[in-house]
């Protein structure tokens, strides 16, 4: 992991090889506060640094050989839809697609086994402060009709934030749902369950056990999902929270605070859902930037997205891409410490 490409800056460096035999290139951000590194496998945010704090704001792996063999989508960008896909089939203008069941062979997860996640993203523009990395997903990729041409980009602003923006667009019609999926960290202690967090949101989607919507907007009133004022985690939880019901213009929908360090982080978002996983599936495998565990409950995800499994909810925000359409989500995750 050494061989700058830019030696005297460091800001990109070859990070290994991937078993496609594509070159994978690490990236330095830095600016308002913040520093990243991003790896152009999967559009990976692998590190983020906050200037005061030692630790890593997010569970990250040493090694191209760690995310390989260890990673949970740690710090991708999923795609080419993300969360769960029930049945792995879809129907699109009348004729029905049948998809790549990754999930127990009978649905799809975050795009399939080669996901967005998963896949080689080029560099198409580069600053100190901020990458966009690009990524055409032709026709028939995990099953879905149409060619995606999609980009990631990632941009260190004031706040100090760390902003995302994901656009798309397609050939013909097709399904689009892009999500940022970092394990974010605040503090070394291992457990999130003890740190405080609000979600502006008055409904959630009940899940079975194959962690699929069942169809119901349920309310968080009187529920171990009430988040609308500061509480500790506690639980287990892997859900989406009902924001909208459409992409508006970004606003404040969550805040993550750890008793530990001090450090805080709030989302802004367009989107009209997010997924709040506490990570209590982690393997504890793999070697981690910094050490920061990776075990059960280490650190969690706050992933906007549309809501999860929307084909097959008619009711639910459709998330139905067609020529001539745009995508594009804006989150920014922004950071603050005592």
């Amino acid at each position: 992991m050494g061989l700058f490409v830019e030696a005297a800056s460091k800001v990109m460096e070859h990070f290994g090889i991937c078993p496609e035999n594509q070159t994978v290139t690490r990236i330095r951000l830095s600016g308002y506060g913040l520093t990243a590194h991003v790896l152009t496998l999967g559009a990976t945010l692998q590190d983020l640094r906050l200037d005061g704090h030692p630790d890593p704001l997010v569970v990250g792996f040493e090694t191209l050989d760690d995310y390989i063999e260890h990673s949970q989508y740690h710090g991708v960008t999923a795609g080419r839809v993300i969360n769960r896909i029930g049945s792995a089939k879809v129907t699109i203008e009348g004729q029905e697609y049948p998809l790549d069941g990754n999930q127990d062979g009978r649905h799809m997860l975050h795009g399939g086994t080669t996901g967005y996640g998963s896949r080689h993203w080029v560099i198409n523009e580069r600053s100190e402060r901020s990458v966009t990395l690009g990524l055409v997903d032709p026709a028939g990729s995990m099953g879905f009709p149409g060619t995606v041409t999609a980009t990631c980009r990632y941009s260190l602003v004031k706040g100090p934030a760390l902003q995302v923006d994901l656009k798309a667009s397609t050939d013909a019609p097709t399904l689009v749902n892009l999500g940022h999926h970092s394990y974010f960290c605040l503090d070394m202690s291992g457990d999130i369950r003890n740190q405080r967090l609000q979600i502006n949101a008055s409904g959630y989607l009940p899940a079975d056990d194959a962690n699929l919507p069942t169809g119901v907007l349920a309310e968080v009133n009187a529920t171990d999902f009430d988040f609308r004022e500061e509480r500790v985690i506690g639980g287990a939880f892997d859900h989406n929270f009902c924001l909208a019901k459409a992409r508006r213009d970004p606003m404040p929908v969550a805040r993550l605070i750890s008793p530990v360090s001090g450090i805080a982080m709030t989302l802004i978002t367009s989107e009209p859902g997010v997924q709040f996983y506490t990570g209590h599936g982690l393997s504890g495998a793999g070697k981690t930037i910094g050490g920061h565990p990776n075990s059960p409950y280490s650190a969690l995800c706050l992933e906007p997205q549309y809501w999860p499994d929307a084909p097959n909810h008619p009711h639910f925000p459709s998330i139905a891409l067609r020529p001539k359409q745009r995508y594009h989500q804006i989150s920014r995750f922004i950071f603050s410490r005592p």
